[in-house]
């Protein structure tokens, strides 16, 4: 056996492997060897029926059984002896493989990048104080209340935080917002919707809540509206200046409830101090929760901007298809319409693959770290995965279960993501931590 490598970039090698006669019939004899033990042939027990009668006979099976195990003896001796240790492979391509002949074999791909590990203990890392403040738990108990508050018709003029019952119609330089969005009626005429007034989040159309303070009941007033210039959900209407005519139907306030026992109780509670704690603490947990994610983001960082190295093209390939679908469907369910990605391919192509890139860098990163720190998977952390699996996607664990023995590339991804966030804990633990008051 002969090996050429060429090394296409830091992480692309080329192997043109090339077997001599030699090797080659050998694998063909033992391939004819195989079918000669499972063959059933009238006159001849297994086993014993003449070789160039099972060529004959299973000519297009050997032929592709031979090739395929020419290739996988090729690969495998080439490994051996260049000690390589492969991603994936790329492409393969064979030539003429015929017993009595010499088969050459060329193999393309990519290799584990080789770097030295930075230090990667005592990462600095930033965290916001956990303790909440009064005014967080006061905001919190006014919004629990919100939430199970009653709206009751009123006659007085809008103001901040009522809902108005209204119709609108819209147009764009005196032609109607309908003719320019067909498929979207709701931007352009509605006999009847609700719309709260200066609240938090916007209703349909872009600062439309913001000019109703103020009217009363049979009011009819024209609305000035500005869509943003990367206004999504209709790319018609993005940029767009449009003027929309309101007629006021009804008005309602909010009516909170009071605190007491009943309100207590309902929030499982018995009593104000008792909420005010309850409330204090759910705060604290989810302030140490968005500590963890910042601090597990800040380490990935971090590790990456220590050490400089070149990226495989294949893996930042199948990073990019995974950023681009997540992205995709992400948006599709917010109602960005098919048509958007279109237009904006080139761009989210980029941006995915810049992303990806930098995601398979920290991956490559925390497989090193993994290694040296020996970090495993152990049966408890596939359990995990599995329960957390079945509640994401409502499936039985059994489903999932099966799924996993059965495939073994799906086992391999979740494994390696396993030792990803273990490794990414593993730093965090090691990291040093500063709590800072959040800007703002």
């Amino acid at each position: 056996m002969n090996v050429q490598l060429t090394n296409v970039s830091d992480t692309r090698k080329s192997l043109v492997v090339t077997l001599d006669p030699s090797e080659v019939d050998a694998v063909h004899q033992s391939v004819v060897a195989e079918f000669a033990k499972l063959a059933r042939i009238p006159g001849f027990r297994p086993g014993k029926a003449p070789a160039a009668m099972i060529v004959k006979r299973f000519a297009k099976d050997i032929g592709e059984e031979f090739k395929q195990k020419v290739v996988a003896k090729a690969y495998r001796d080439a490994l051996e002896q260049q000690k390589l240790d492969v991603l994936n492979v790329v492409n393969v391509v064979e030539g003429e493989v015929q017993p009595g002949l010499s088969a050459a074999v060329t193999i393309t791909l990519d290799v584990r990048p080789d770097f030295n590990l930075p230090d990667y203990v005592g990462l600095p890392t930033e965290v916001a104080p956990v303790e909440a403040s009064y005014a967080e738990v006061d905001a919190i108990i006014e919004q629990l209340r919100a939430d199970r508050a009653e709206f009751k018709a009123t006659t007085r003029p809008a103001a901040k935080g009522d809902y108005v019952k209204l119709a609108y119609e819209g147009s764009i330089d005196g032609k109607p917002v309908a003719e320019l969005a067909p498929d979207k009626q709701i931007y352009g005429k509605v006999p009847q919707t609700w719309e709260e007034v200066e609240g938090v989040n916007e209703g349909v159309i872009p600062g439309l809540g913001k000019q109703l303070a103020g009217l009363k009941t049979g009011d009819k007033k024209s609305v000035a509206v500005q869509f943003p210039a990367d206004f999504a959900a209709v790319p018609a209407l993005a940029g767009k200046a449009a003027v929309y005519e309101v007629e006021v139907q009804e008005i309602r306030e909010r009516a909170l409830p009071a605190l007491d026992e009943a309100f207590f109780k309902a929030n499982k509670a018995e009593s104000l101090d008792a909420l005010k704690t309850s409330v204090r603490s759910n705060l604290k947990l989810q302030k140490e929760h968005q500590n963890r994610a910042e601090q597990r983001r800040q380490v990935s960082e971090k590790i990456a901007d220590k050490v400089e190295f070149s990226v495989p093209d294949s893996l930042v390939e199948r990073e990019t298809q995974s950023v681009l679908r997540q992205f995709i469907e992400e948006n599709m369910r917010r109602g960005v319409p098919q048509e958007q990605f279109e237009k904006d391919k080139k761009n989210l192509f980029e941006g995915a693959r810049k992303a990806a890139t930098a995601r398979v860098k920290v991956q490559l990163i925390l497989a090193k770290i993994a290694e040296a720190e020996k970090i495993q998977v152990s049966e408890g952390d596939i359990d995990a995965f599995i329960y957390r699996e079945s509640m994401r996607t409502q499936q039985k664990p059994d489903k999932l279960v099966k799924a996993l023995t059965t495939d073994r590339e799906q086992l391999r991804a979740v494994q390696q993501s396993i030792i990803f966030d273990k490794a990414v804990d593993f730093l965090v633990t090691k990291a040093t931590v500063m709590t800072v008051q959040p800007k703002g």
